[in-house]
C-alpha cells in the first residue's frame, strides 16, 4: 500500500446559514483514505457523515452549506495532489463521476426518471473518456455484467421504474465505477435494501474494489455492515470525530463511550442463542425499567386460518382486470396473548399486506380471523369500527402516519375522543400519562411532529397506538428507518410495554436480527406464502426451509472476523407474484419437523 492517500479531509468546518445564525454541520474534522482501503464512516443521523463526503465532492454548496475552513487534499490520476477547496465548480466537473464517483442512498433519485438506463450509464463514458455511442454502449454492457445484471442489453433500453430496488442500486454503482474512479464515496448505499440484496450489494462492492483497485469511502450507521466492509473506521459524533481506528480495534477494544453506546445498541444475530423469551437489551447510560425475559402466555388471541389477499392488475382500453396480484395465499397461524409472533421476508413477500389484511385496512379475498373469539372478517362496518379498539398499527414512517398541523396532544387524544372514552380533564391526564409511558417529556404535548426527531415521532405513534388499551398491536417494520440507538431503545420500550400490559405483537420487519431479539414465534415468508414457522429458537437456530437459510446467510454479522464472501451467498431471482385470471395454486401443506416447527413440504416458489 502506498504512503501517499488519495484523498484527505483536514481540518475540515462546514457552516449553514440559517434565520438565527450559522449553524455548524462540521466541527475540526480530518481522516484521509489510503489507495485500495475501505474507511467506514459511522454515526447517526445528524452526525455529520454525509455532509464530510458532500464536502469532498464539493457539492455541499448545492444544499446550502458553506465550506468555512480546513482542506481537501485529493491525489488525481496523472499525478499532483491538490486542494478541491479552491478548485472552481468548472474543473470539479471533470473530477466528479471520473475521478471520484458516488453511489447516493436512494437509486430512484439518482437515476434519472426520464431517460434510459443506457443514456444515463453512457453519458460519463462519452464526457470524460470520449467515446463514441458504440463504443460506451459496449461498455455499459460489460458493466452490468461486472455487477451481475441479467439480460444487460434489454436494461439498457429500460427506464429506472422497470427494475427492482436492488437493480436500481446496481446501475448506480455500474455509473460510479464507469469511469474507474480513484476514490469511490457510498452513503448509505443498503439501507433501503432487503437483507439478500444488501449481501450481494457488499459482496459486489469489495470484489470491484480488489479488481481495480479502487479506494473507498462508505458512510452508513448499521455496525454490521461496518464489520463486513471496512479496514479502518472512522467514528462521527455531533459534527465531530469521537473516534478512529482499525474494524479489529473499534470492535475489540473501543475508546469513547460514545462508541461503546452505539455498539451495546446493535441486535446481534445469535445474541439470544439459549434462550427461550425475548428480553430487552441492556443499554450504556440508559436508565432502564426492565430486564427480565418476557415469557407470555397459553391463551390464543389471534387466529389465523386460509387468509388469500389478491390485488387485481387492470389493463387494456376499459381497464379491465387482466391478472391479479397474490399478495397473500393461503396463511395461518395463532397468536397468543403476551406474546410477539414475528413475520419476516423480504419486500414484496407479502408480510405488510397480511398485516394490513388481519385489521381489514385492505379487504381480503377469503380466509378466517379470529381476534378474542371475534370472527373480524365477518364484522359489519360499524361492528368493525368497535373491534378495533382491540387491534392498532404502528406504521413504518412516522412521519406520513402523523399529521403535520395536528399538535400531538390531539393526535393521541383522537382515538379517545373518537370513541368518547375520555373528555376534558380527563382526557388531558390520561394523553400525558401515555407520555410518561413511551418516555416523552409533558413539555412536547404542544407540540408539532416536525419539531421532532424520528425515534420521538415513533414513540408518538406508539402512545397513540396504545391509547385504546389494545389486545394486538401490528408493528409494520416499525423501528427500520431509526438509528441504531434509537431503535434499541424503542425497542425495549416496545418489550416493557408488553411485559406491563399484556400486550400481543405481530412484529413485521425485513432485519433478522431485531426480529432475534423480540419474537416469541417467527414465520417465514415467500411470494405471499408461510415457508417457515415456528419458536424462534427453533426457526434460527435450524431453519429447514431452503428460503430461510439462503435469508439467515445473508445477514451481516457485526464482527469483523465474521465476514461473508461473495461464494457464500446465492440468492434465486424472485419470480413474479402476478398471475391471470383463471390461475388456481394449490394449497399450502406443511409438516412438523419438532413440536411447533412447521416447514412447508408444497412448491413455494423457491
Amino acid at each position: 500500500m502506498l504512503d501517499q492517500p488519495i484523498a484527505a479531509i483536514r481540518n475540515l468546518r462546514v457552516e449553514f446559514q440559517t434565520k438565527d445564525g450559522p449553524v455548524t454541520g462540521v466541527e475540526d474534522v480530518s481522516f484521509e483514505v489510503m489507495p485500495g482501503e475501505t474507511v467506514c464512516i459511522v454515526g447517526e443521523s445528524g452526525s455529520g457523515k454525509s455532509v464530510s463526503s458532500l464536502s469532498l465532492m464539493r457539492l455541499v454548496e448545492f444544499g446550502g452549506g458553506e465550506i468555512a475552513d480546513g482542506k481537501l487534499l485529493f491525489d488525481r490520476k496523472g499525478g499532483g495532489v491538490m486542494d478541491l477547496r479552491d478548485s472552481d465548480q468548472d474543473s470539479m466537473r471533470t473530477i466528479r463521476g471520473n475521478e471520484i464517483g458516488m453511489i447516493f442512498q436512494e437509486p430512484m433519485t439518482a437515476l434519472n426518471p426520464t431517460f434510459t438506463v443506457g443514456w444515463q450509464l453512457t453519458e460519463g463514458l462519452r464526457l470524460h473518456e470520449g467515446l463514441s455511442r458504440k463504443e460506451a454502449d459496449a461498455r455499459a454492457i460489460e458493466l452490468l455484467k461486472q455487477v451481475r445484471i441479467p439480460e444487460p442489453e434489454r436494461r439498457l433500453k429500460q427506464y429506472p421504474h422497470e427494475l427492482s430496488g436492488g437493480m436500481r442500486q446496481r446501475v448506480v454503482i455500474a455509473m460510479a465505477m464507469a469511469c474507474k474512479p480513484r476514490l469511490l464515496i457510498a452513503d448509505e448505499p443498503t439501507t433501503a435494501l432487503d437483507v439478500t440484496i444488501q449481501a450481494e450489494i457488499l459482496a459486489l462492492m469489495d470484489r470491484l474494489k480488489r479488481e481495480t483497485g479502487t479506494a473507498v469511502m462508505f458512510i452508513t450507521h448499521d455496525m454490521a455492515v461496518v464489520a463486513q466492509m471496512a479496514d479502518r473506521v472512522v467514528v462521527m459524533f455531533r459534527g465531530n470525530k469521537v473516534e478512529e481506528g482499525t474494524v479489529e480495534q473499534i470492535f475489540a477494544d473501543p475508546q469513547h463511550d460514545y462508541t461503546k453506546a452505539l455498539l451495546a445498541a446493535v441486535p446481534k444475530l445469535g445474541d439470544m442463542t439459549g434462550k427461550a423469551a425475548p428480553e430487552p437489551m441492556k443499554l450504556l447510560g440508559v436508565e432502564q425499567h426492565y430486564t427480565a425475559p418476557i415469557p407470555g402466555s397459553d391463551e390464543v388471541l389471534l387466529e389465523v386460518k386460509n387468509l388469500t389477499t389478491r390485488f387485481p392488475v387492470k389493463g387494456g382500453f376499459f381497464r379491465r382486470t387482466v391478472a391479479n396480484v397474490h399478495a397473500v395465499e393461503d396463511v395461518s397461524f395463532k397468536l397468543n396473548k403476551g406474546r410477539t409472533l414475528s413475520l419476516v421476508g423480504e419486500s414484496g413477500c407479502g408480510k405488510s399486506s397480511a398485516g394490513r389484511s388481519i385489521l381489514r385496512l385492505v379487504e381480503p379475498l377469503s380466509g378466517q380471523v379470529t381476534l378474542d373469539g371475534v370472527d373480524v372478517l365477518a364484522l359489519s362496518q360499524t361492528e368493525l369500527q368497535k373491534a378495533r379498539r382491540d387491534m392498532q398499527m404502528v406504521f413504518q414512517d412516522p412521519f406520513a402516519s402523523l399529521n403535520p398541523q395536528m399538535t400531538l396532544v390531539d393526535q393521541v387524544a383522537e382515538p379517545l375522543r373518537n370513541y368518547n372514552i375520555a373528555s376534558g380533564g380527563e382526557l388531558q391526564d390520561r394523553v400525558a400519562t401515555l407520555f410518561d409511558r413511551v418516555e416523552l417529556p409533558r413539555s412536547f404535548l404542544r407540540r408539532f411532529p416536525h419539531e421532532l426527531s424520528g425515534g420521538q415521532r415513533q414513540r408518538v405513534a406508539i402512545a397513540r397506538a396504545l391509547a385504546l388499551n389494545p389486545k394486538l398491536i401490528v408493528a409494520d417494520e416499525a423501528v427500520s428507518a431509526l438509528d441504531v440507538s434509537v431503535q434499541a431503545q424503542v425497542l425495549n420500550l416496545m418489550m416493557e410495554l408488553q411485559a406491563e400490559l399484556n400486550l400481543s405483537y405481530l412484529f413485521i420487519s425485513h432485519d433478522m436480527a431485531v426480529v432475534e431479539r423480540v419474537s416469541h414465534d417467527v414465520g417465514v415468508m415467500y411470494l405471499g406464502r408461510i415457508v417457515e414457522m415456528g419458536p424462534r429458537a427453533a426457526v434460527f437456530e435450524n431453519p429447514q426451509h431452503p428460503y430461510t437459510q439462503a435469508l439467515m446467510s445473508a445477514v451481516p454479522i457485526a464482527d469483523p472476523t465474521r465476514r461473508k464472501s461473495e461464494k457464500d451467498l446465492n440468492f434465486k431471482p424472485i419470480p413474479s407474484p402476478i398471475h391471470p385470471i383463471g390461475y388456481t395454486p394449490g394449497p399450502s401443506e406443511y409438516k412438523e419437523v419438532t413440536p411447533g416447527h412447521f416447514v412447508m413440504t408444497s412448491d413455494s416458489g423457491y
